[in-house]
This record gives structure tokens, sequence and C-alpha cells, in this order.
């Protein structure tokens, strides 16, 4: 049973940090990619950054600069650094995985969601 589930999200203010943690189980985790997806109400699923198997990387531009991704297969975890966080950043923080990293929120996998909240 293929499980990631998401810790290290919750309230900042503007201008701070966050680490997002994806835990992934049940699947040999180097041989996928990784990708960061947002979500806020009444929204559709945000693309925010992946890695692939092979350590390739690409961001939205609304983070780049400030968000950094990364994975440790060693320890099946991937990992998204947020700093100068903005309040528009507020949303529902999903990682999931695919064997192919693609923007669209079209991976096979995906874990159950973490908040995060920049306030002003």
């Amino acid at each position: 049973q293929v499980q990631l589930v998401e810790s290290g999200g919750g309230l900042v203010q503007a201008g701070g940090s966050l680490r997002l943690s994806c835990e992934v189980s049940g699947l040999t985790f180097s041989t996928y990619g990784l990708g960061w997806f947002r979500q806020t109400p009444g929204k559709e699923r945000e693309f925010v950054t992946f890695i692939s198997r092979l350590g390739s990387i690409t961001y939205a531009d609304s983070v780049k600069g400030r968000f950094t991704i990364s994975r440790d297969n060693a320890k099946n975890t991937g990992y998204l650094q947020m700093n100068s966080l903005k309040p528009e950043d507020t949303a529902v923080y999903y990682c999931a995985v695919d064997r192919i990293v693609k923007m669209r929120p079209e991976y096979d996998y995906w874990g159950q969601g973490i908040q995060v909240t920049v306030s002003s």
C-alpha cells in the first residue's frame, strides 16, 4: 500500500519560513519523481515544483527563488523548503509521486495535504 504523509505545515508570519516533508512508503521512492502542488478553496490544484528521479527540478514562477525542493532517497522523503513566505502562499500543500514528473496534477499517488497559513 502506497502512502505519502506530509508534515511541517502550520501558521507563519509573512517573511518567515517553513519546511514541508513528504514521507513515502510502499514503493521504491528513488524510481519516482516528486511533485508539490497547492490548492485554495474554489481554485484548481496549482503546480509548485517537481524533482525528477534523476534530480531535474522545475519551479513555478510564483515561487522561484523562494522555495527549494529536495529529496533524500535513503530516507524515502521529499522536502519543500519555503522561505520569504507571502500571504498568497496560503494553501493546502500536497506532495505527489509519479514515474514521470509533470506540471499537471496527474500523478499516481498523493498525500493527504497539509495546511500552510501565512499571516500578513
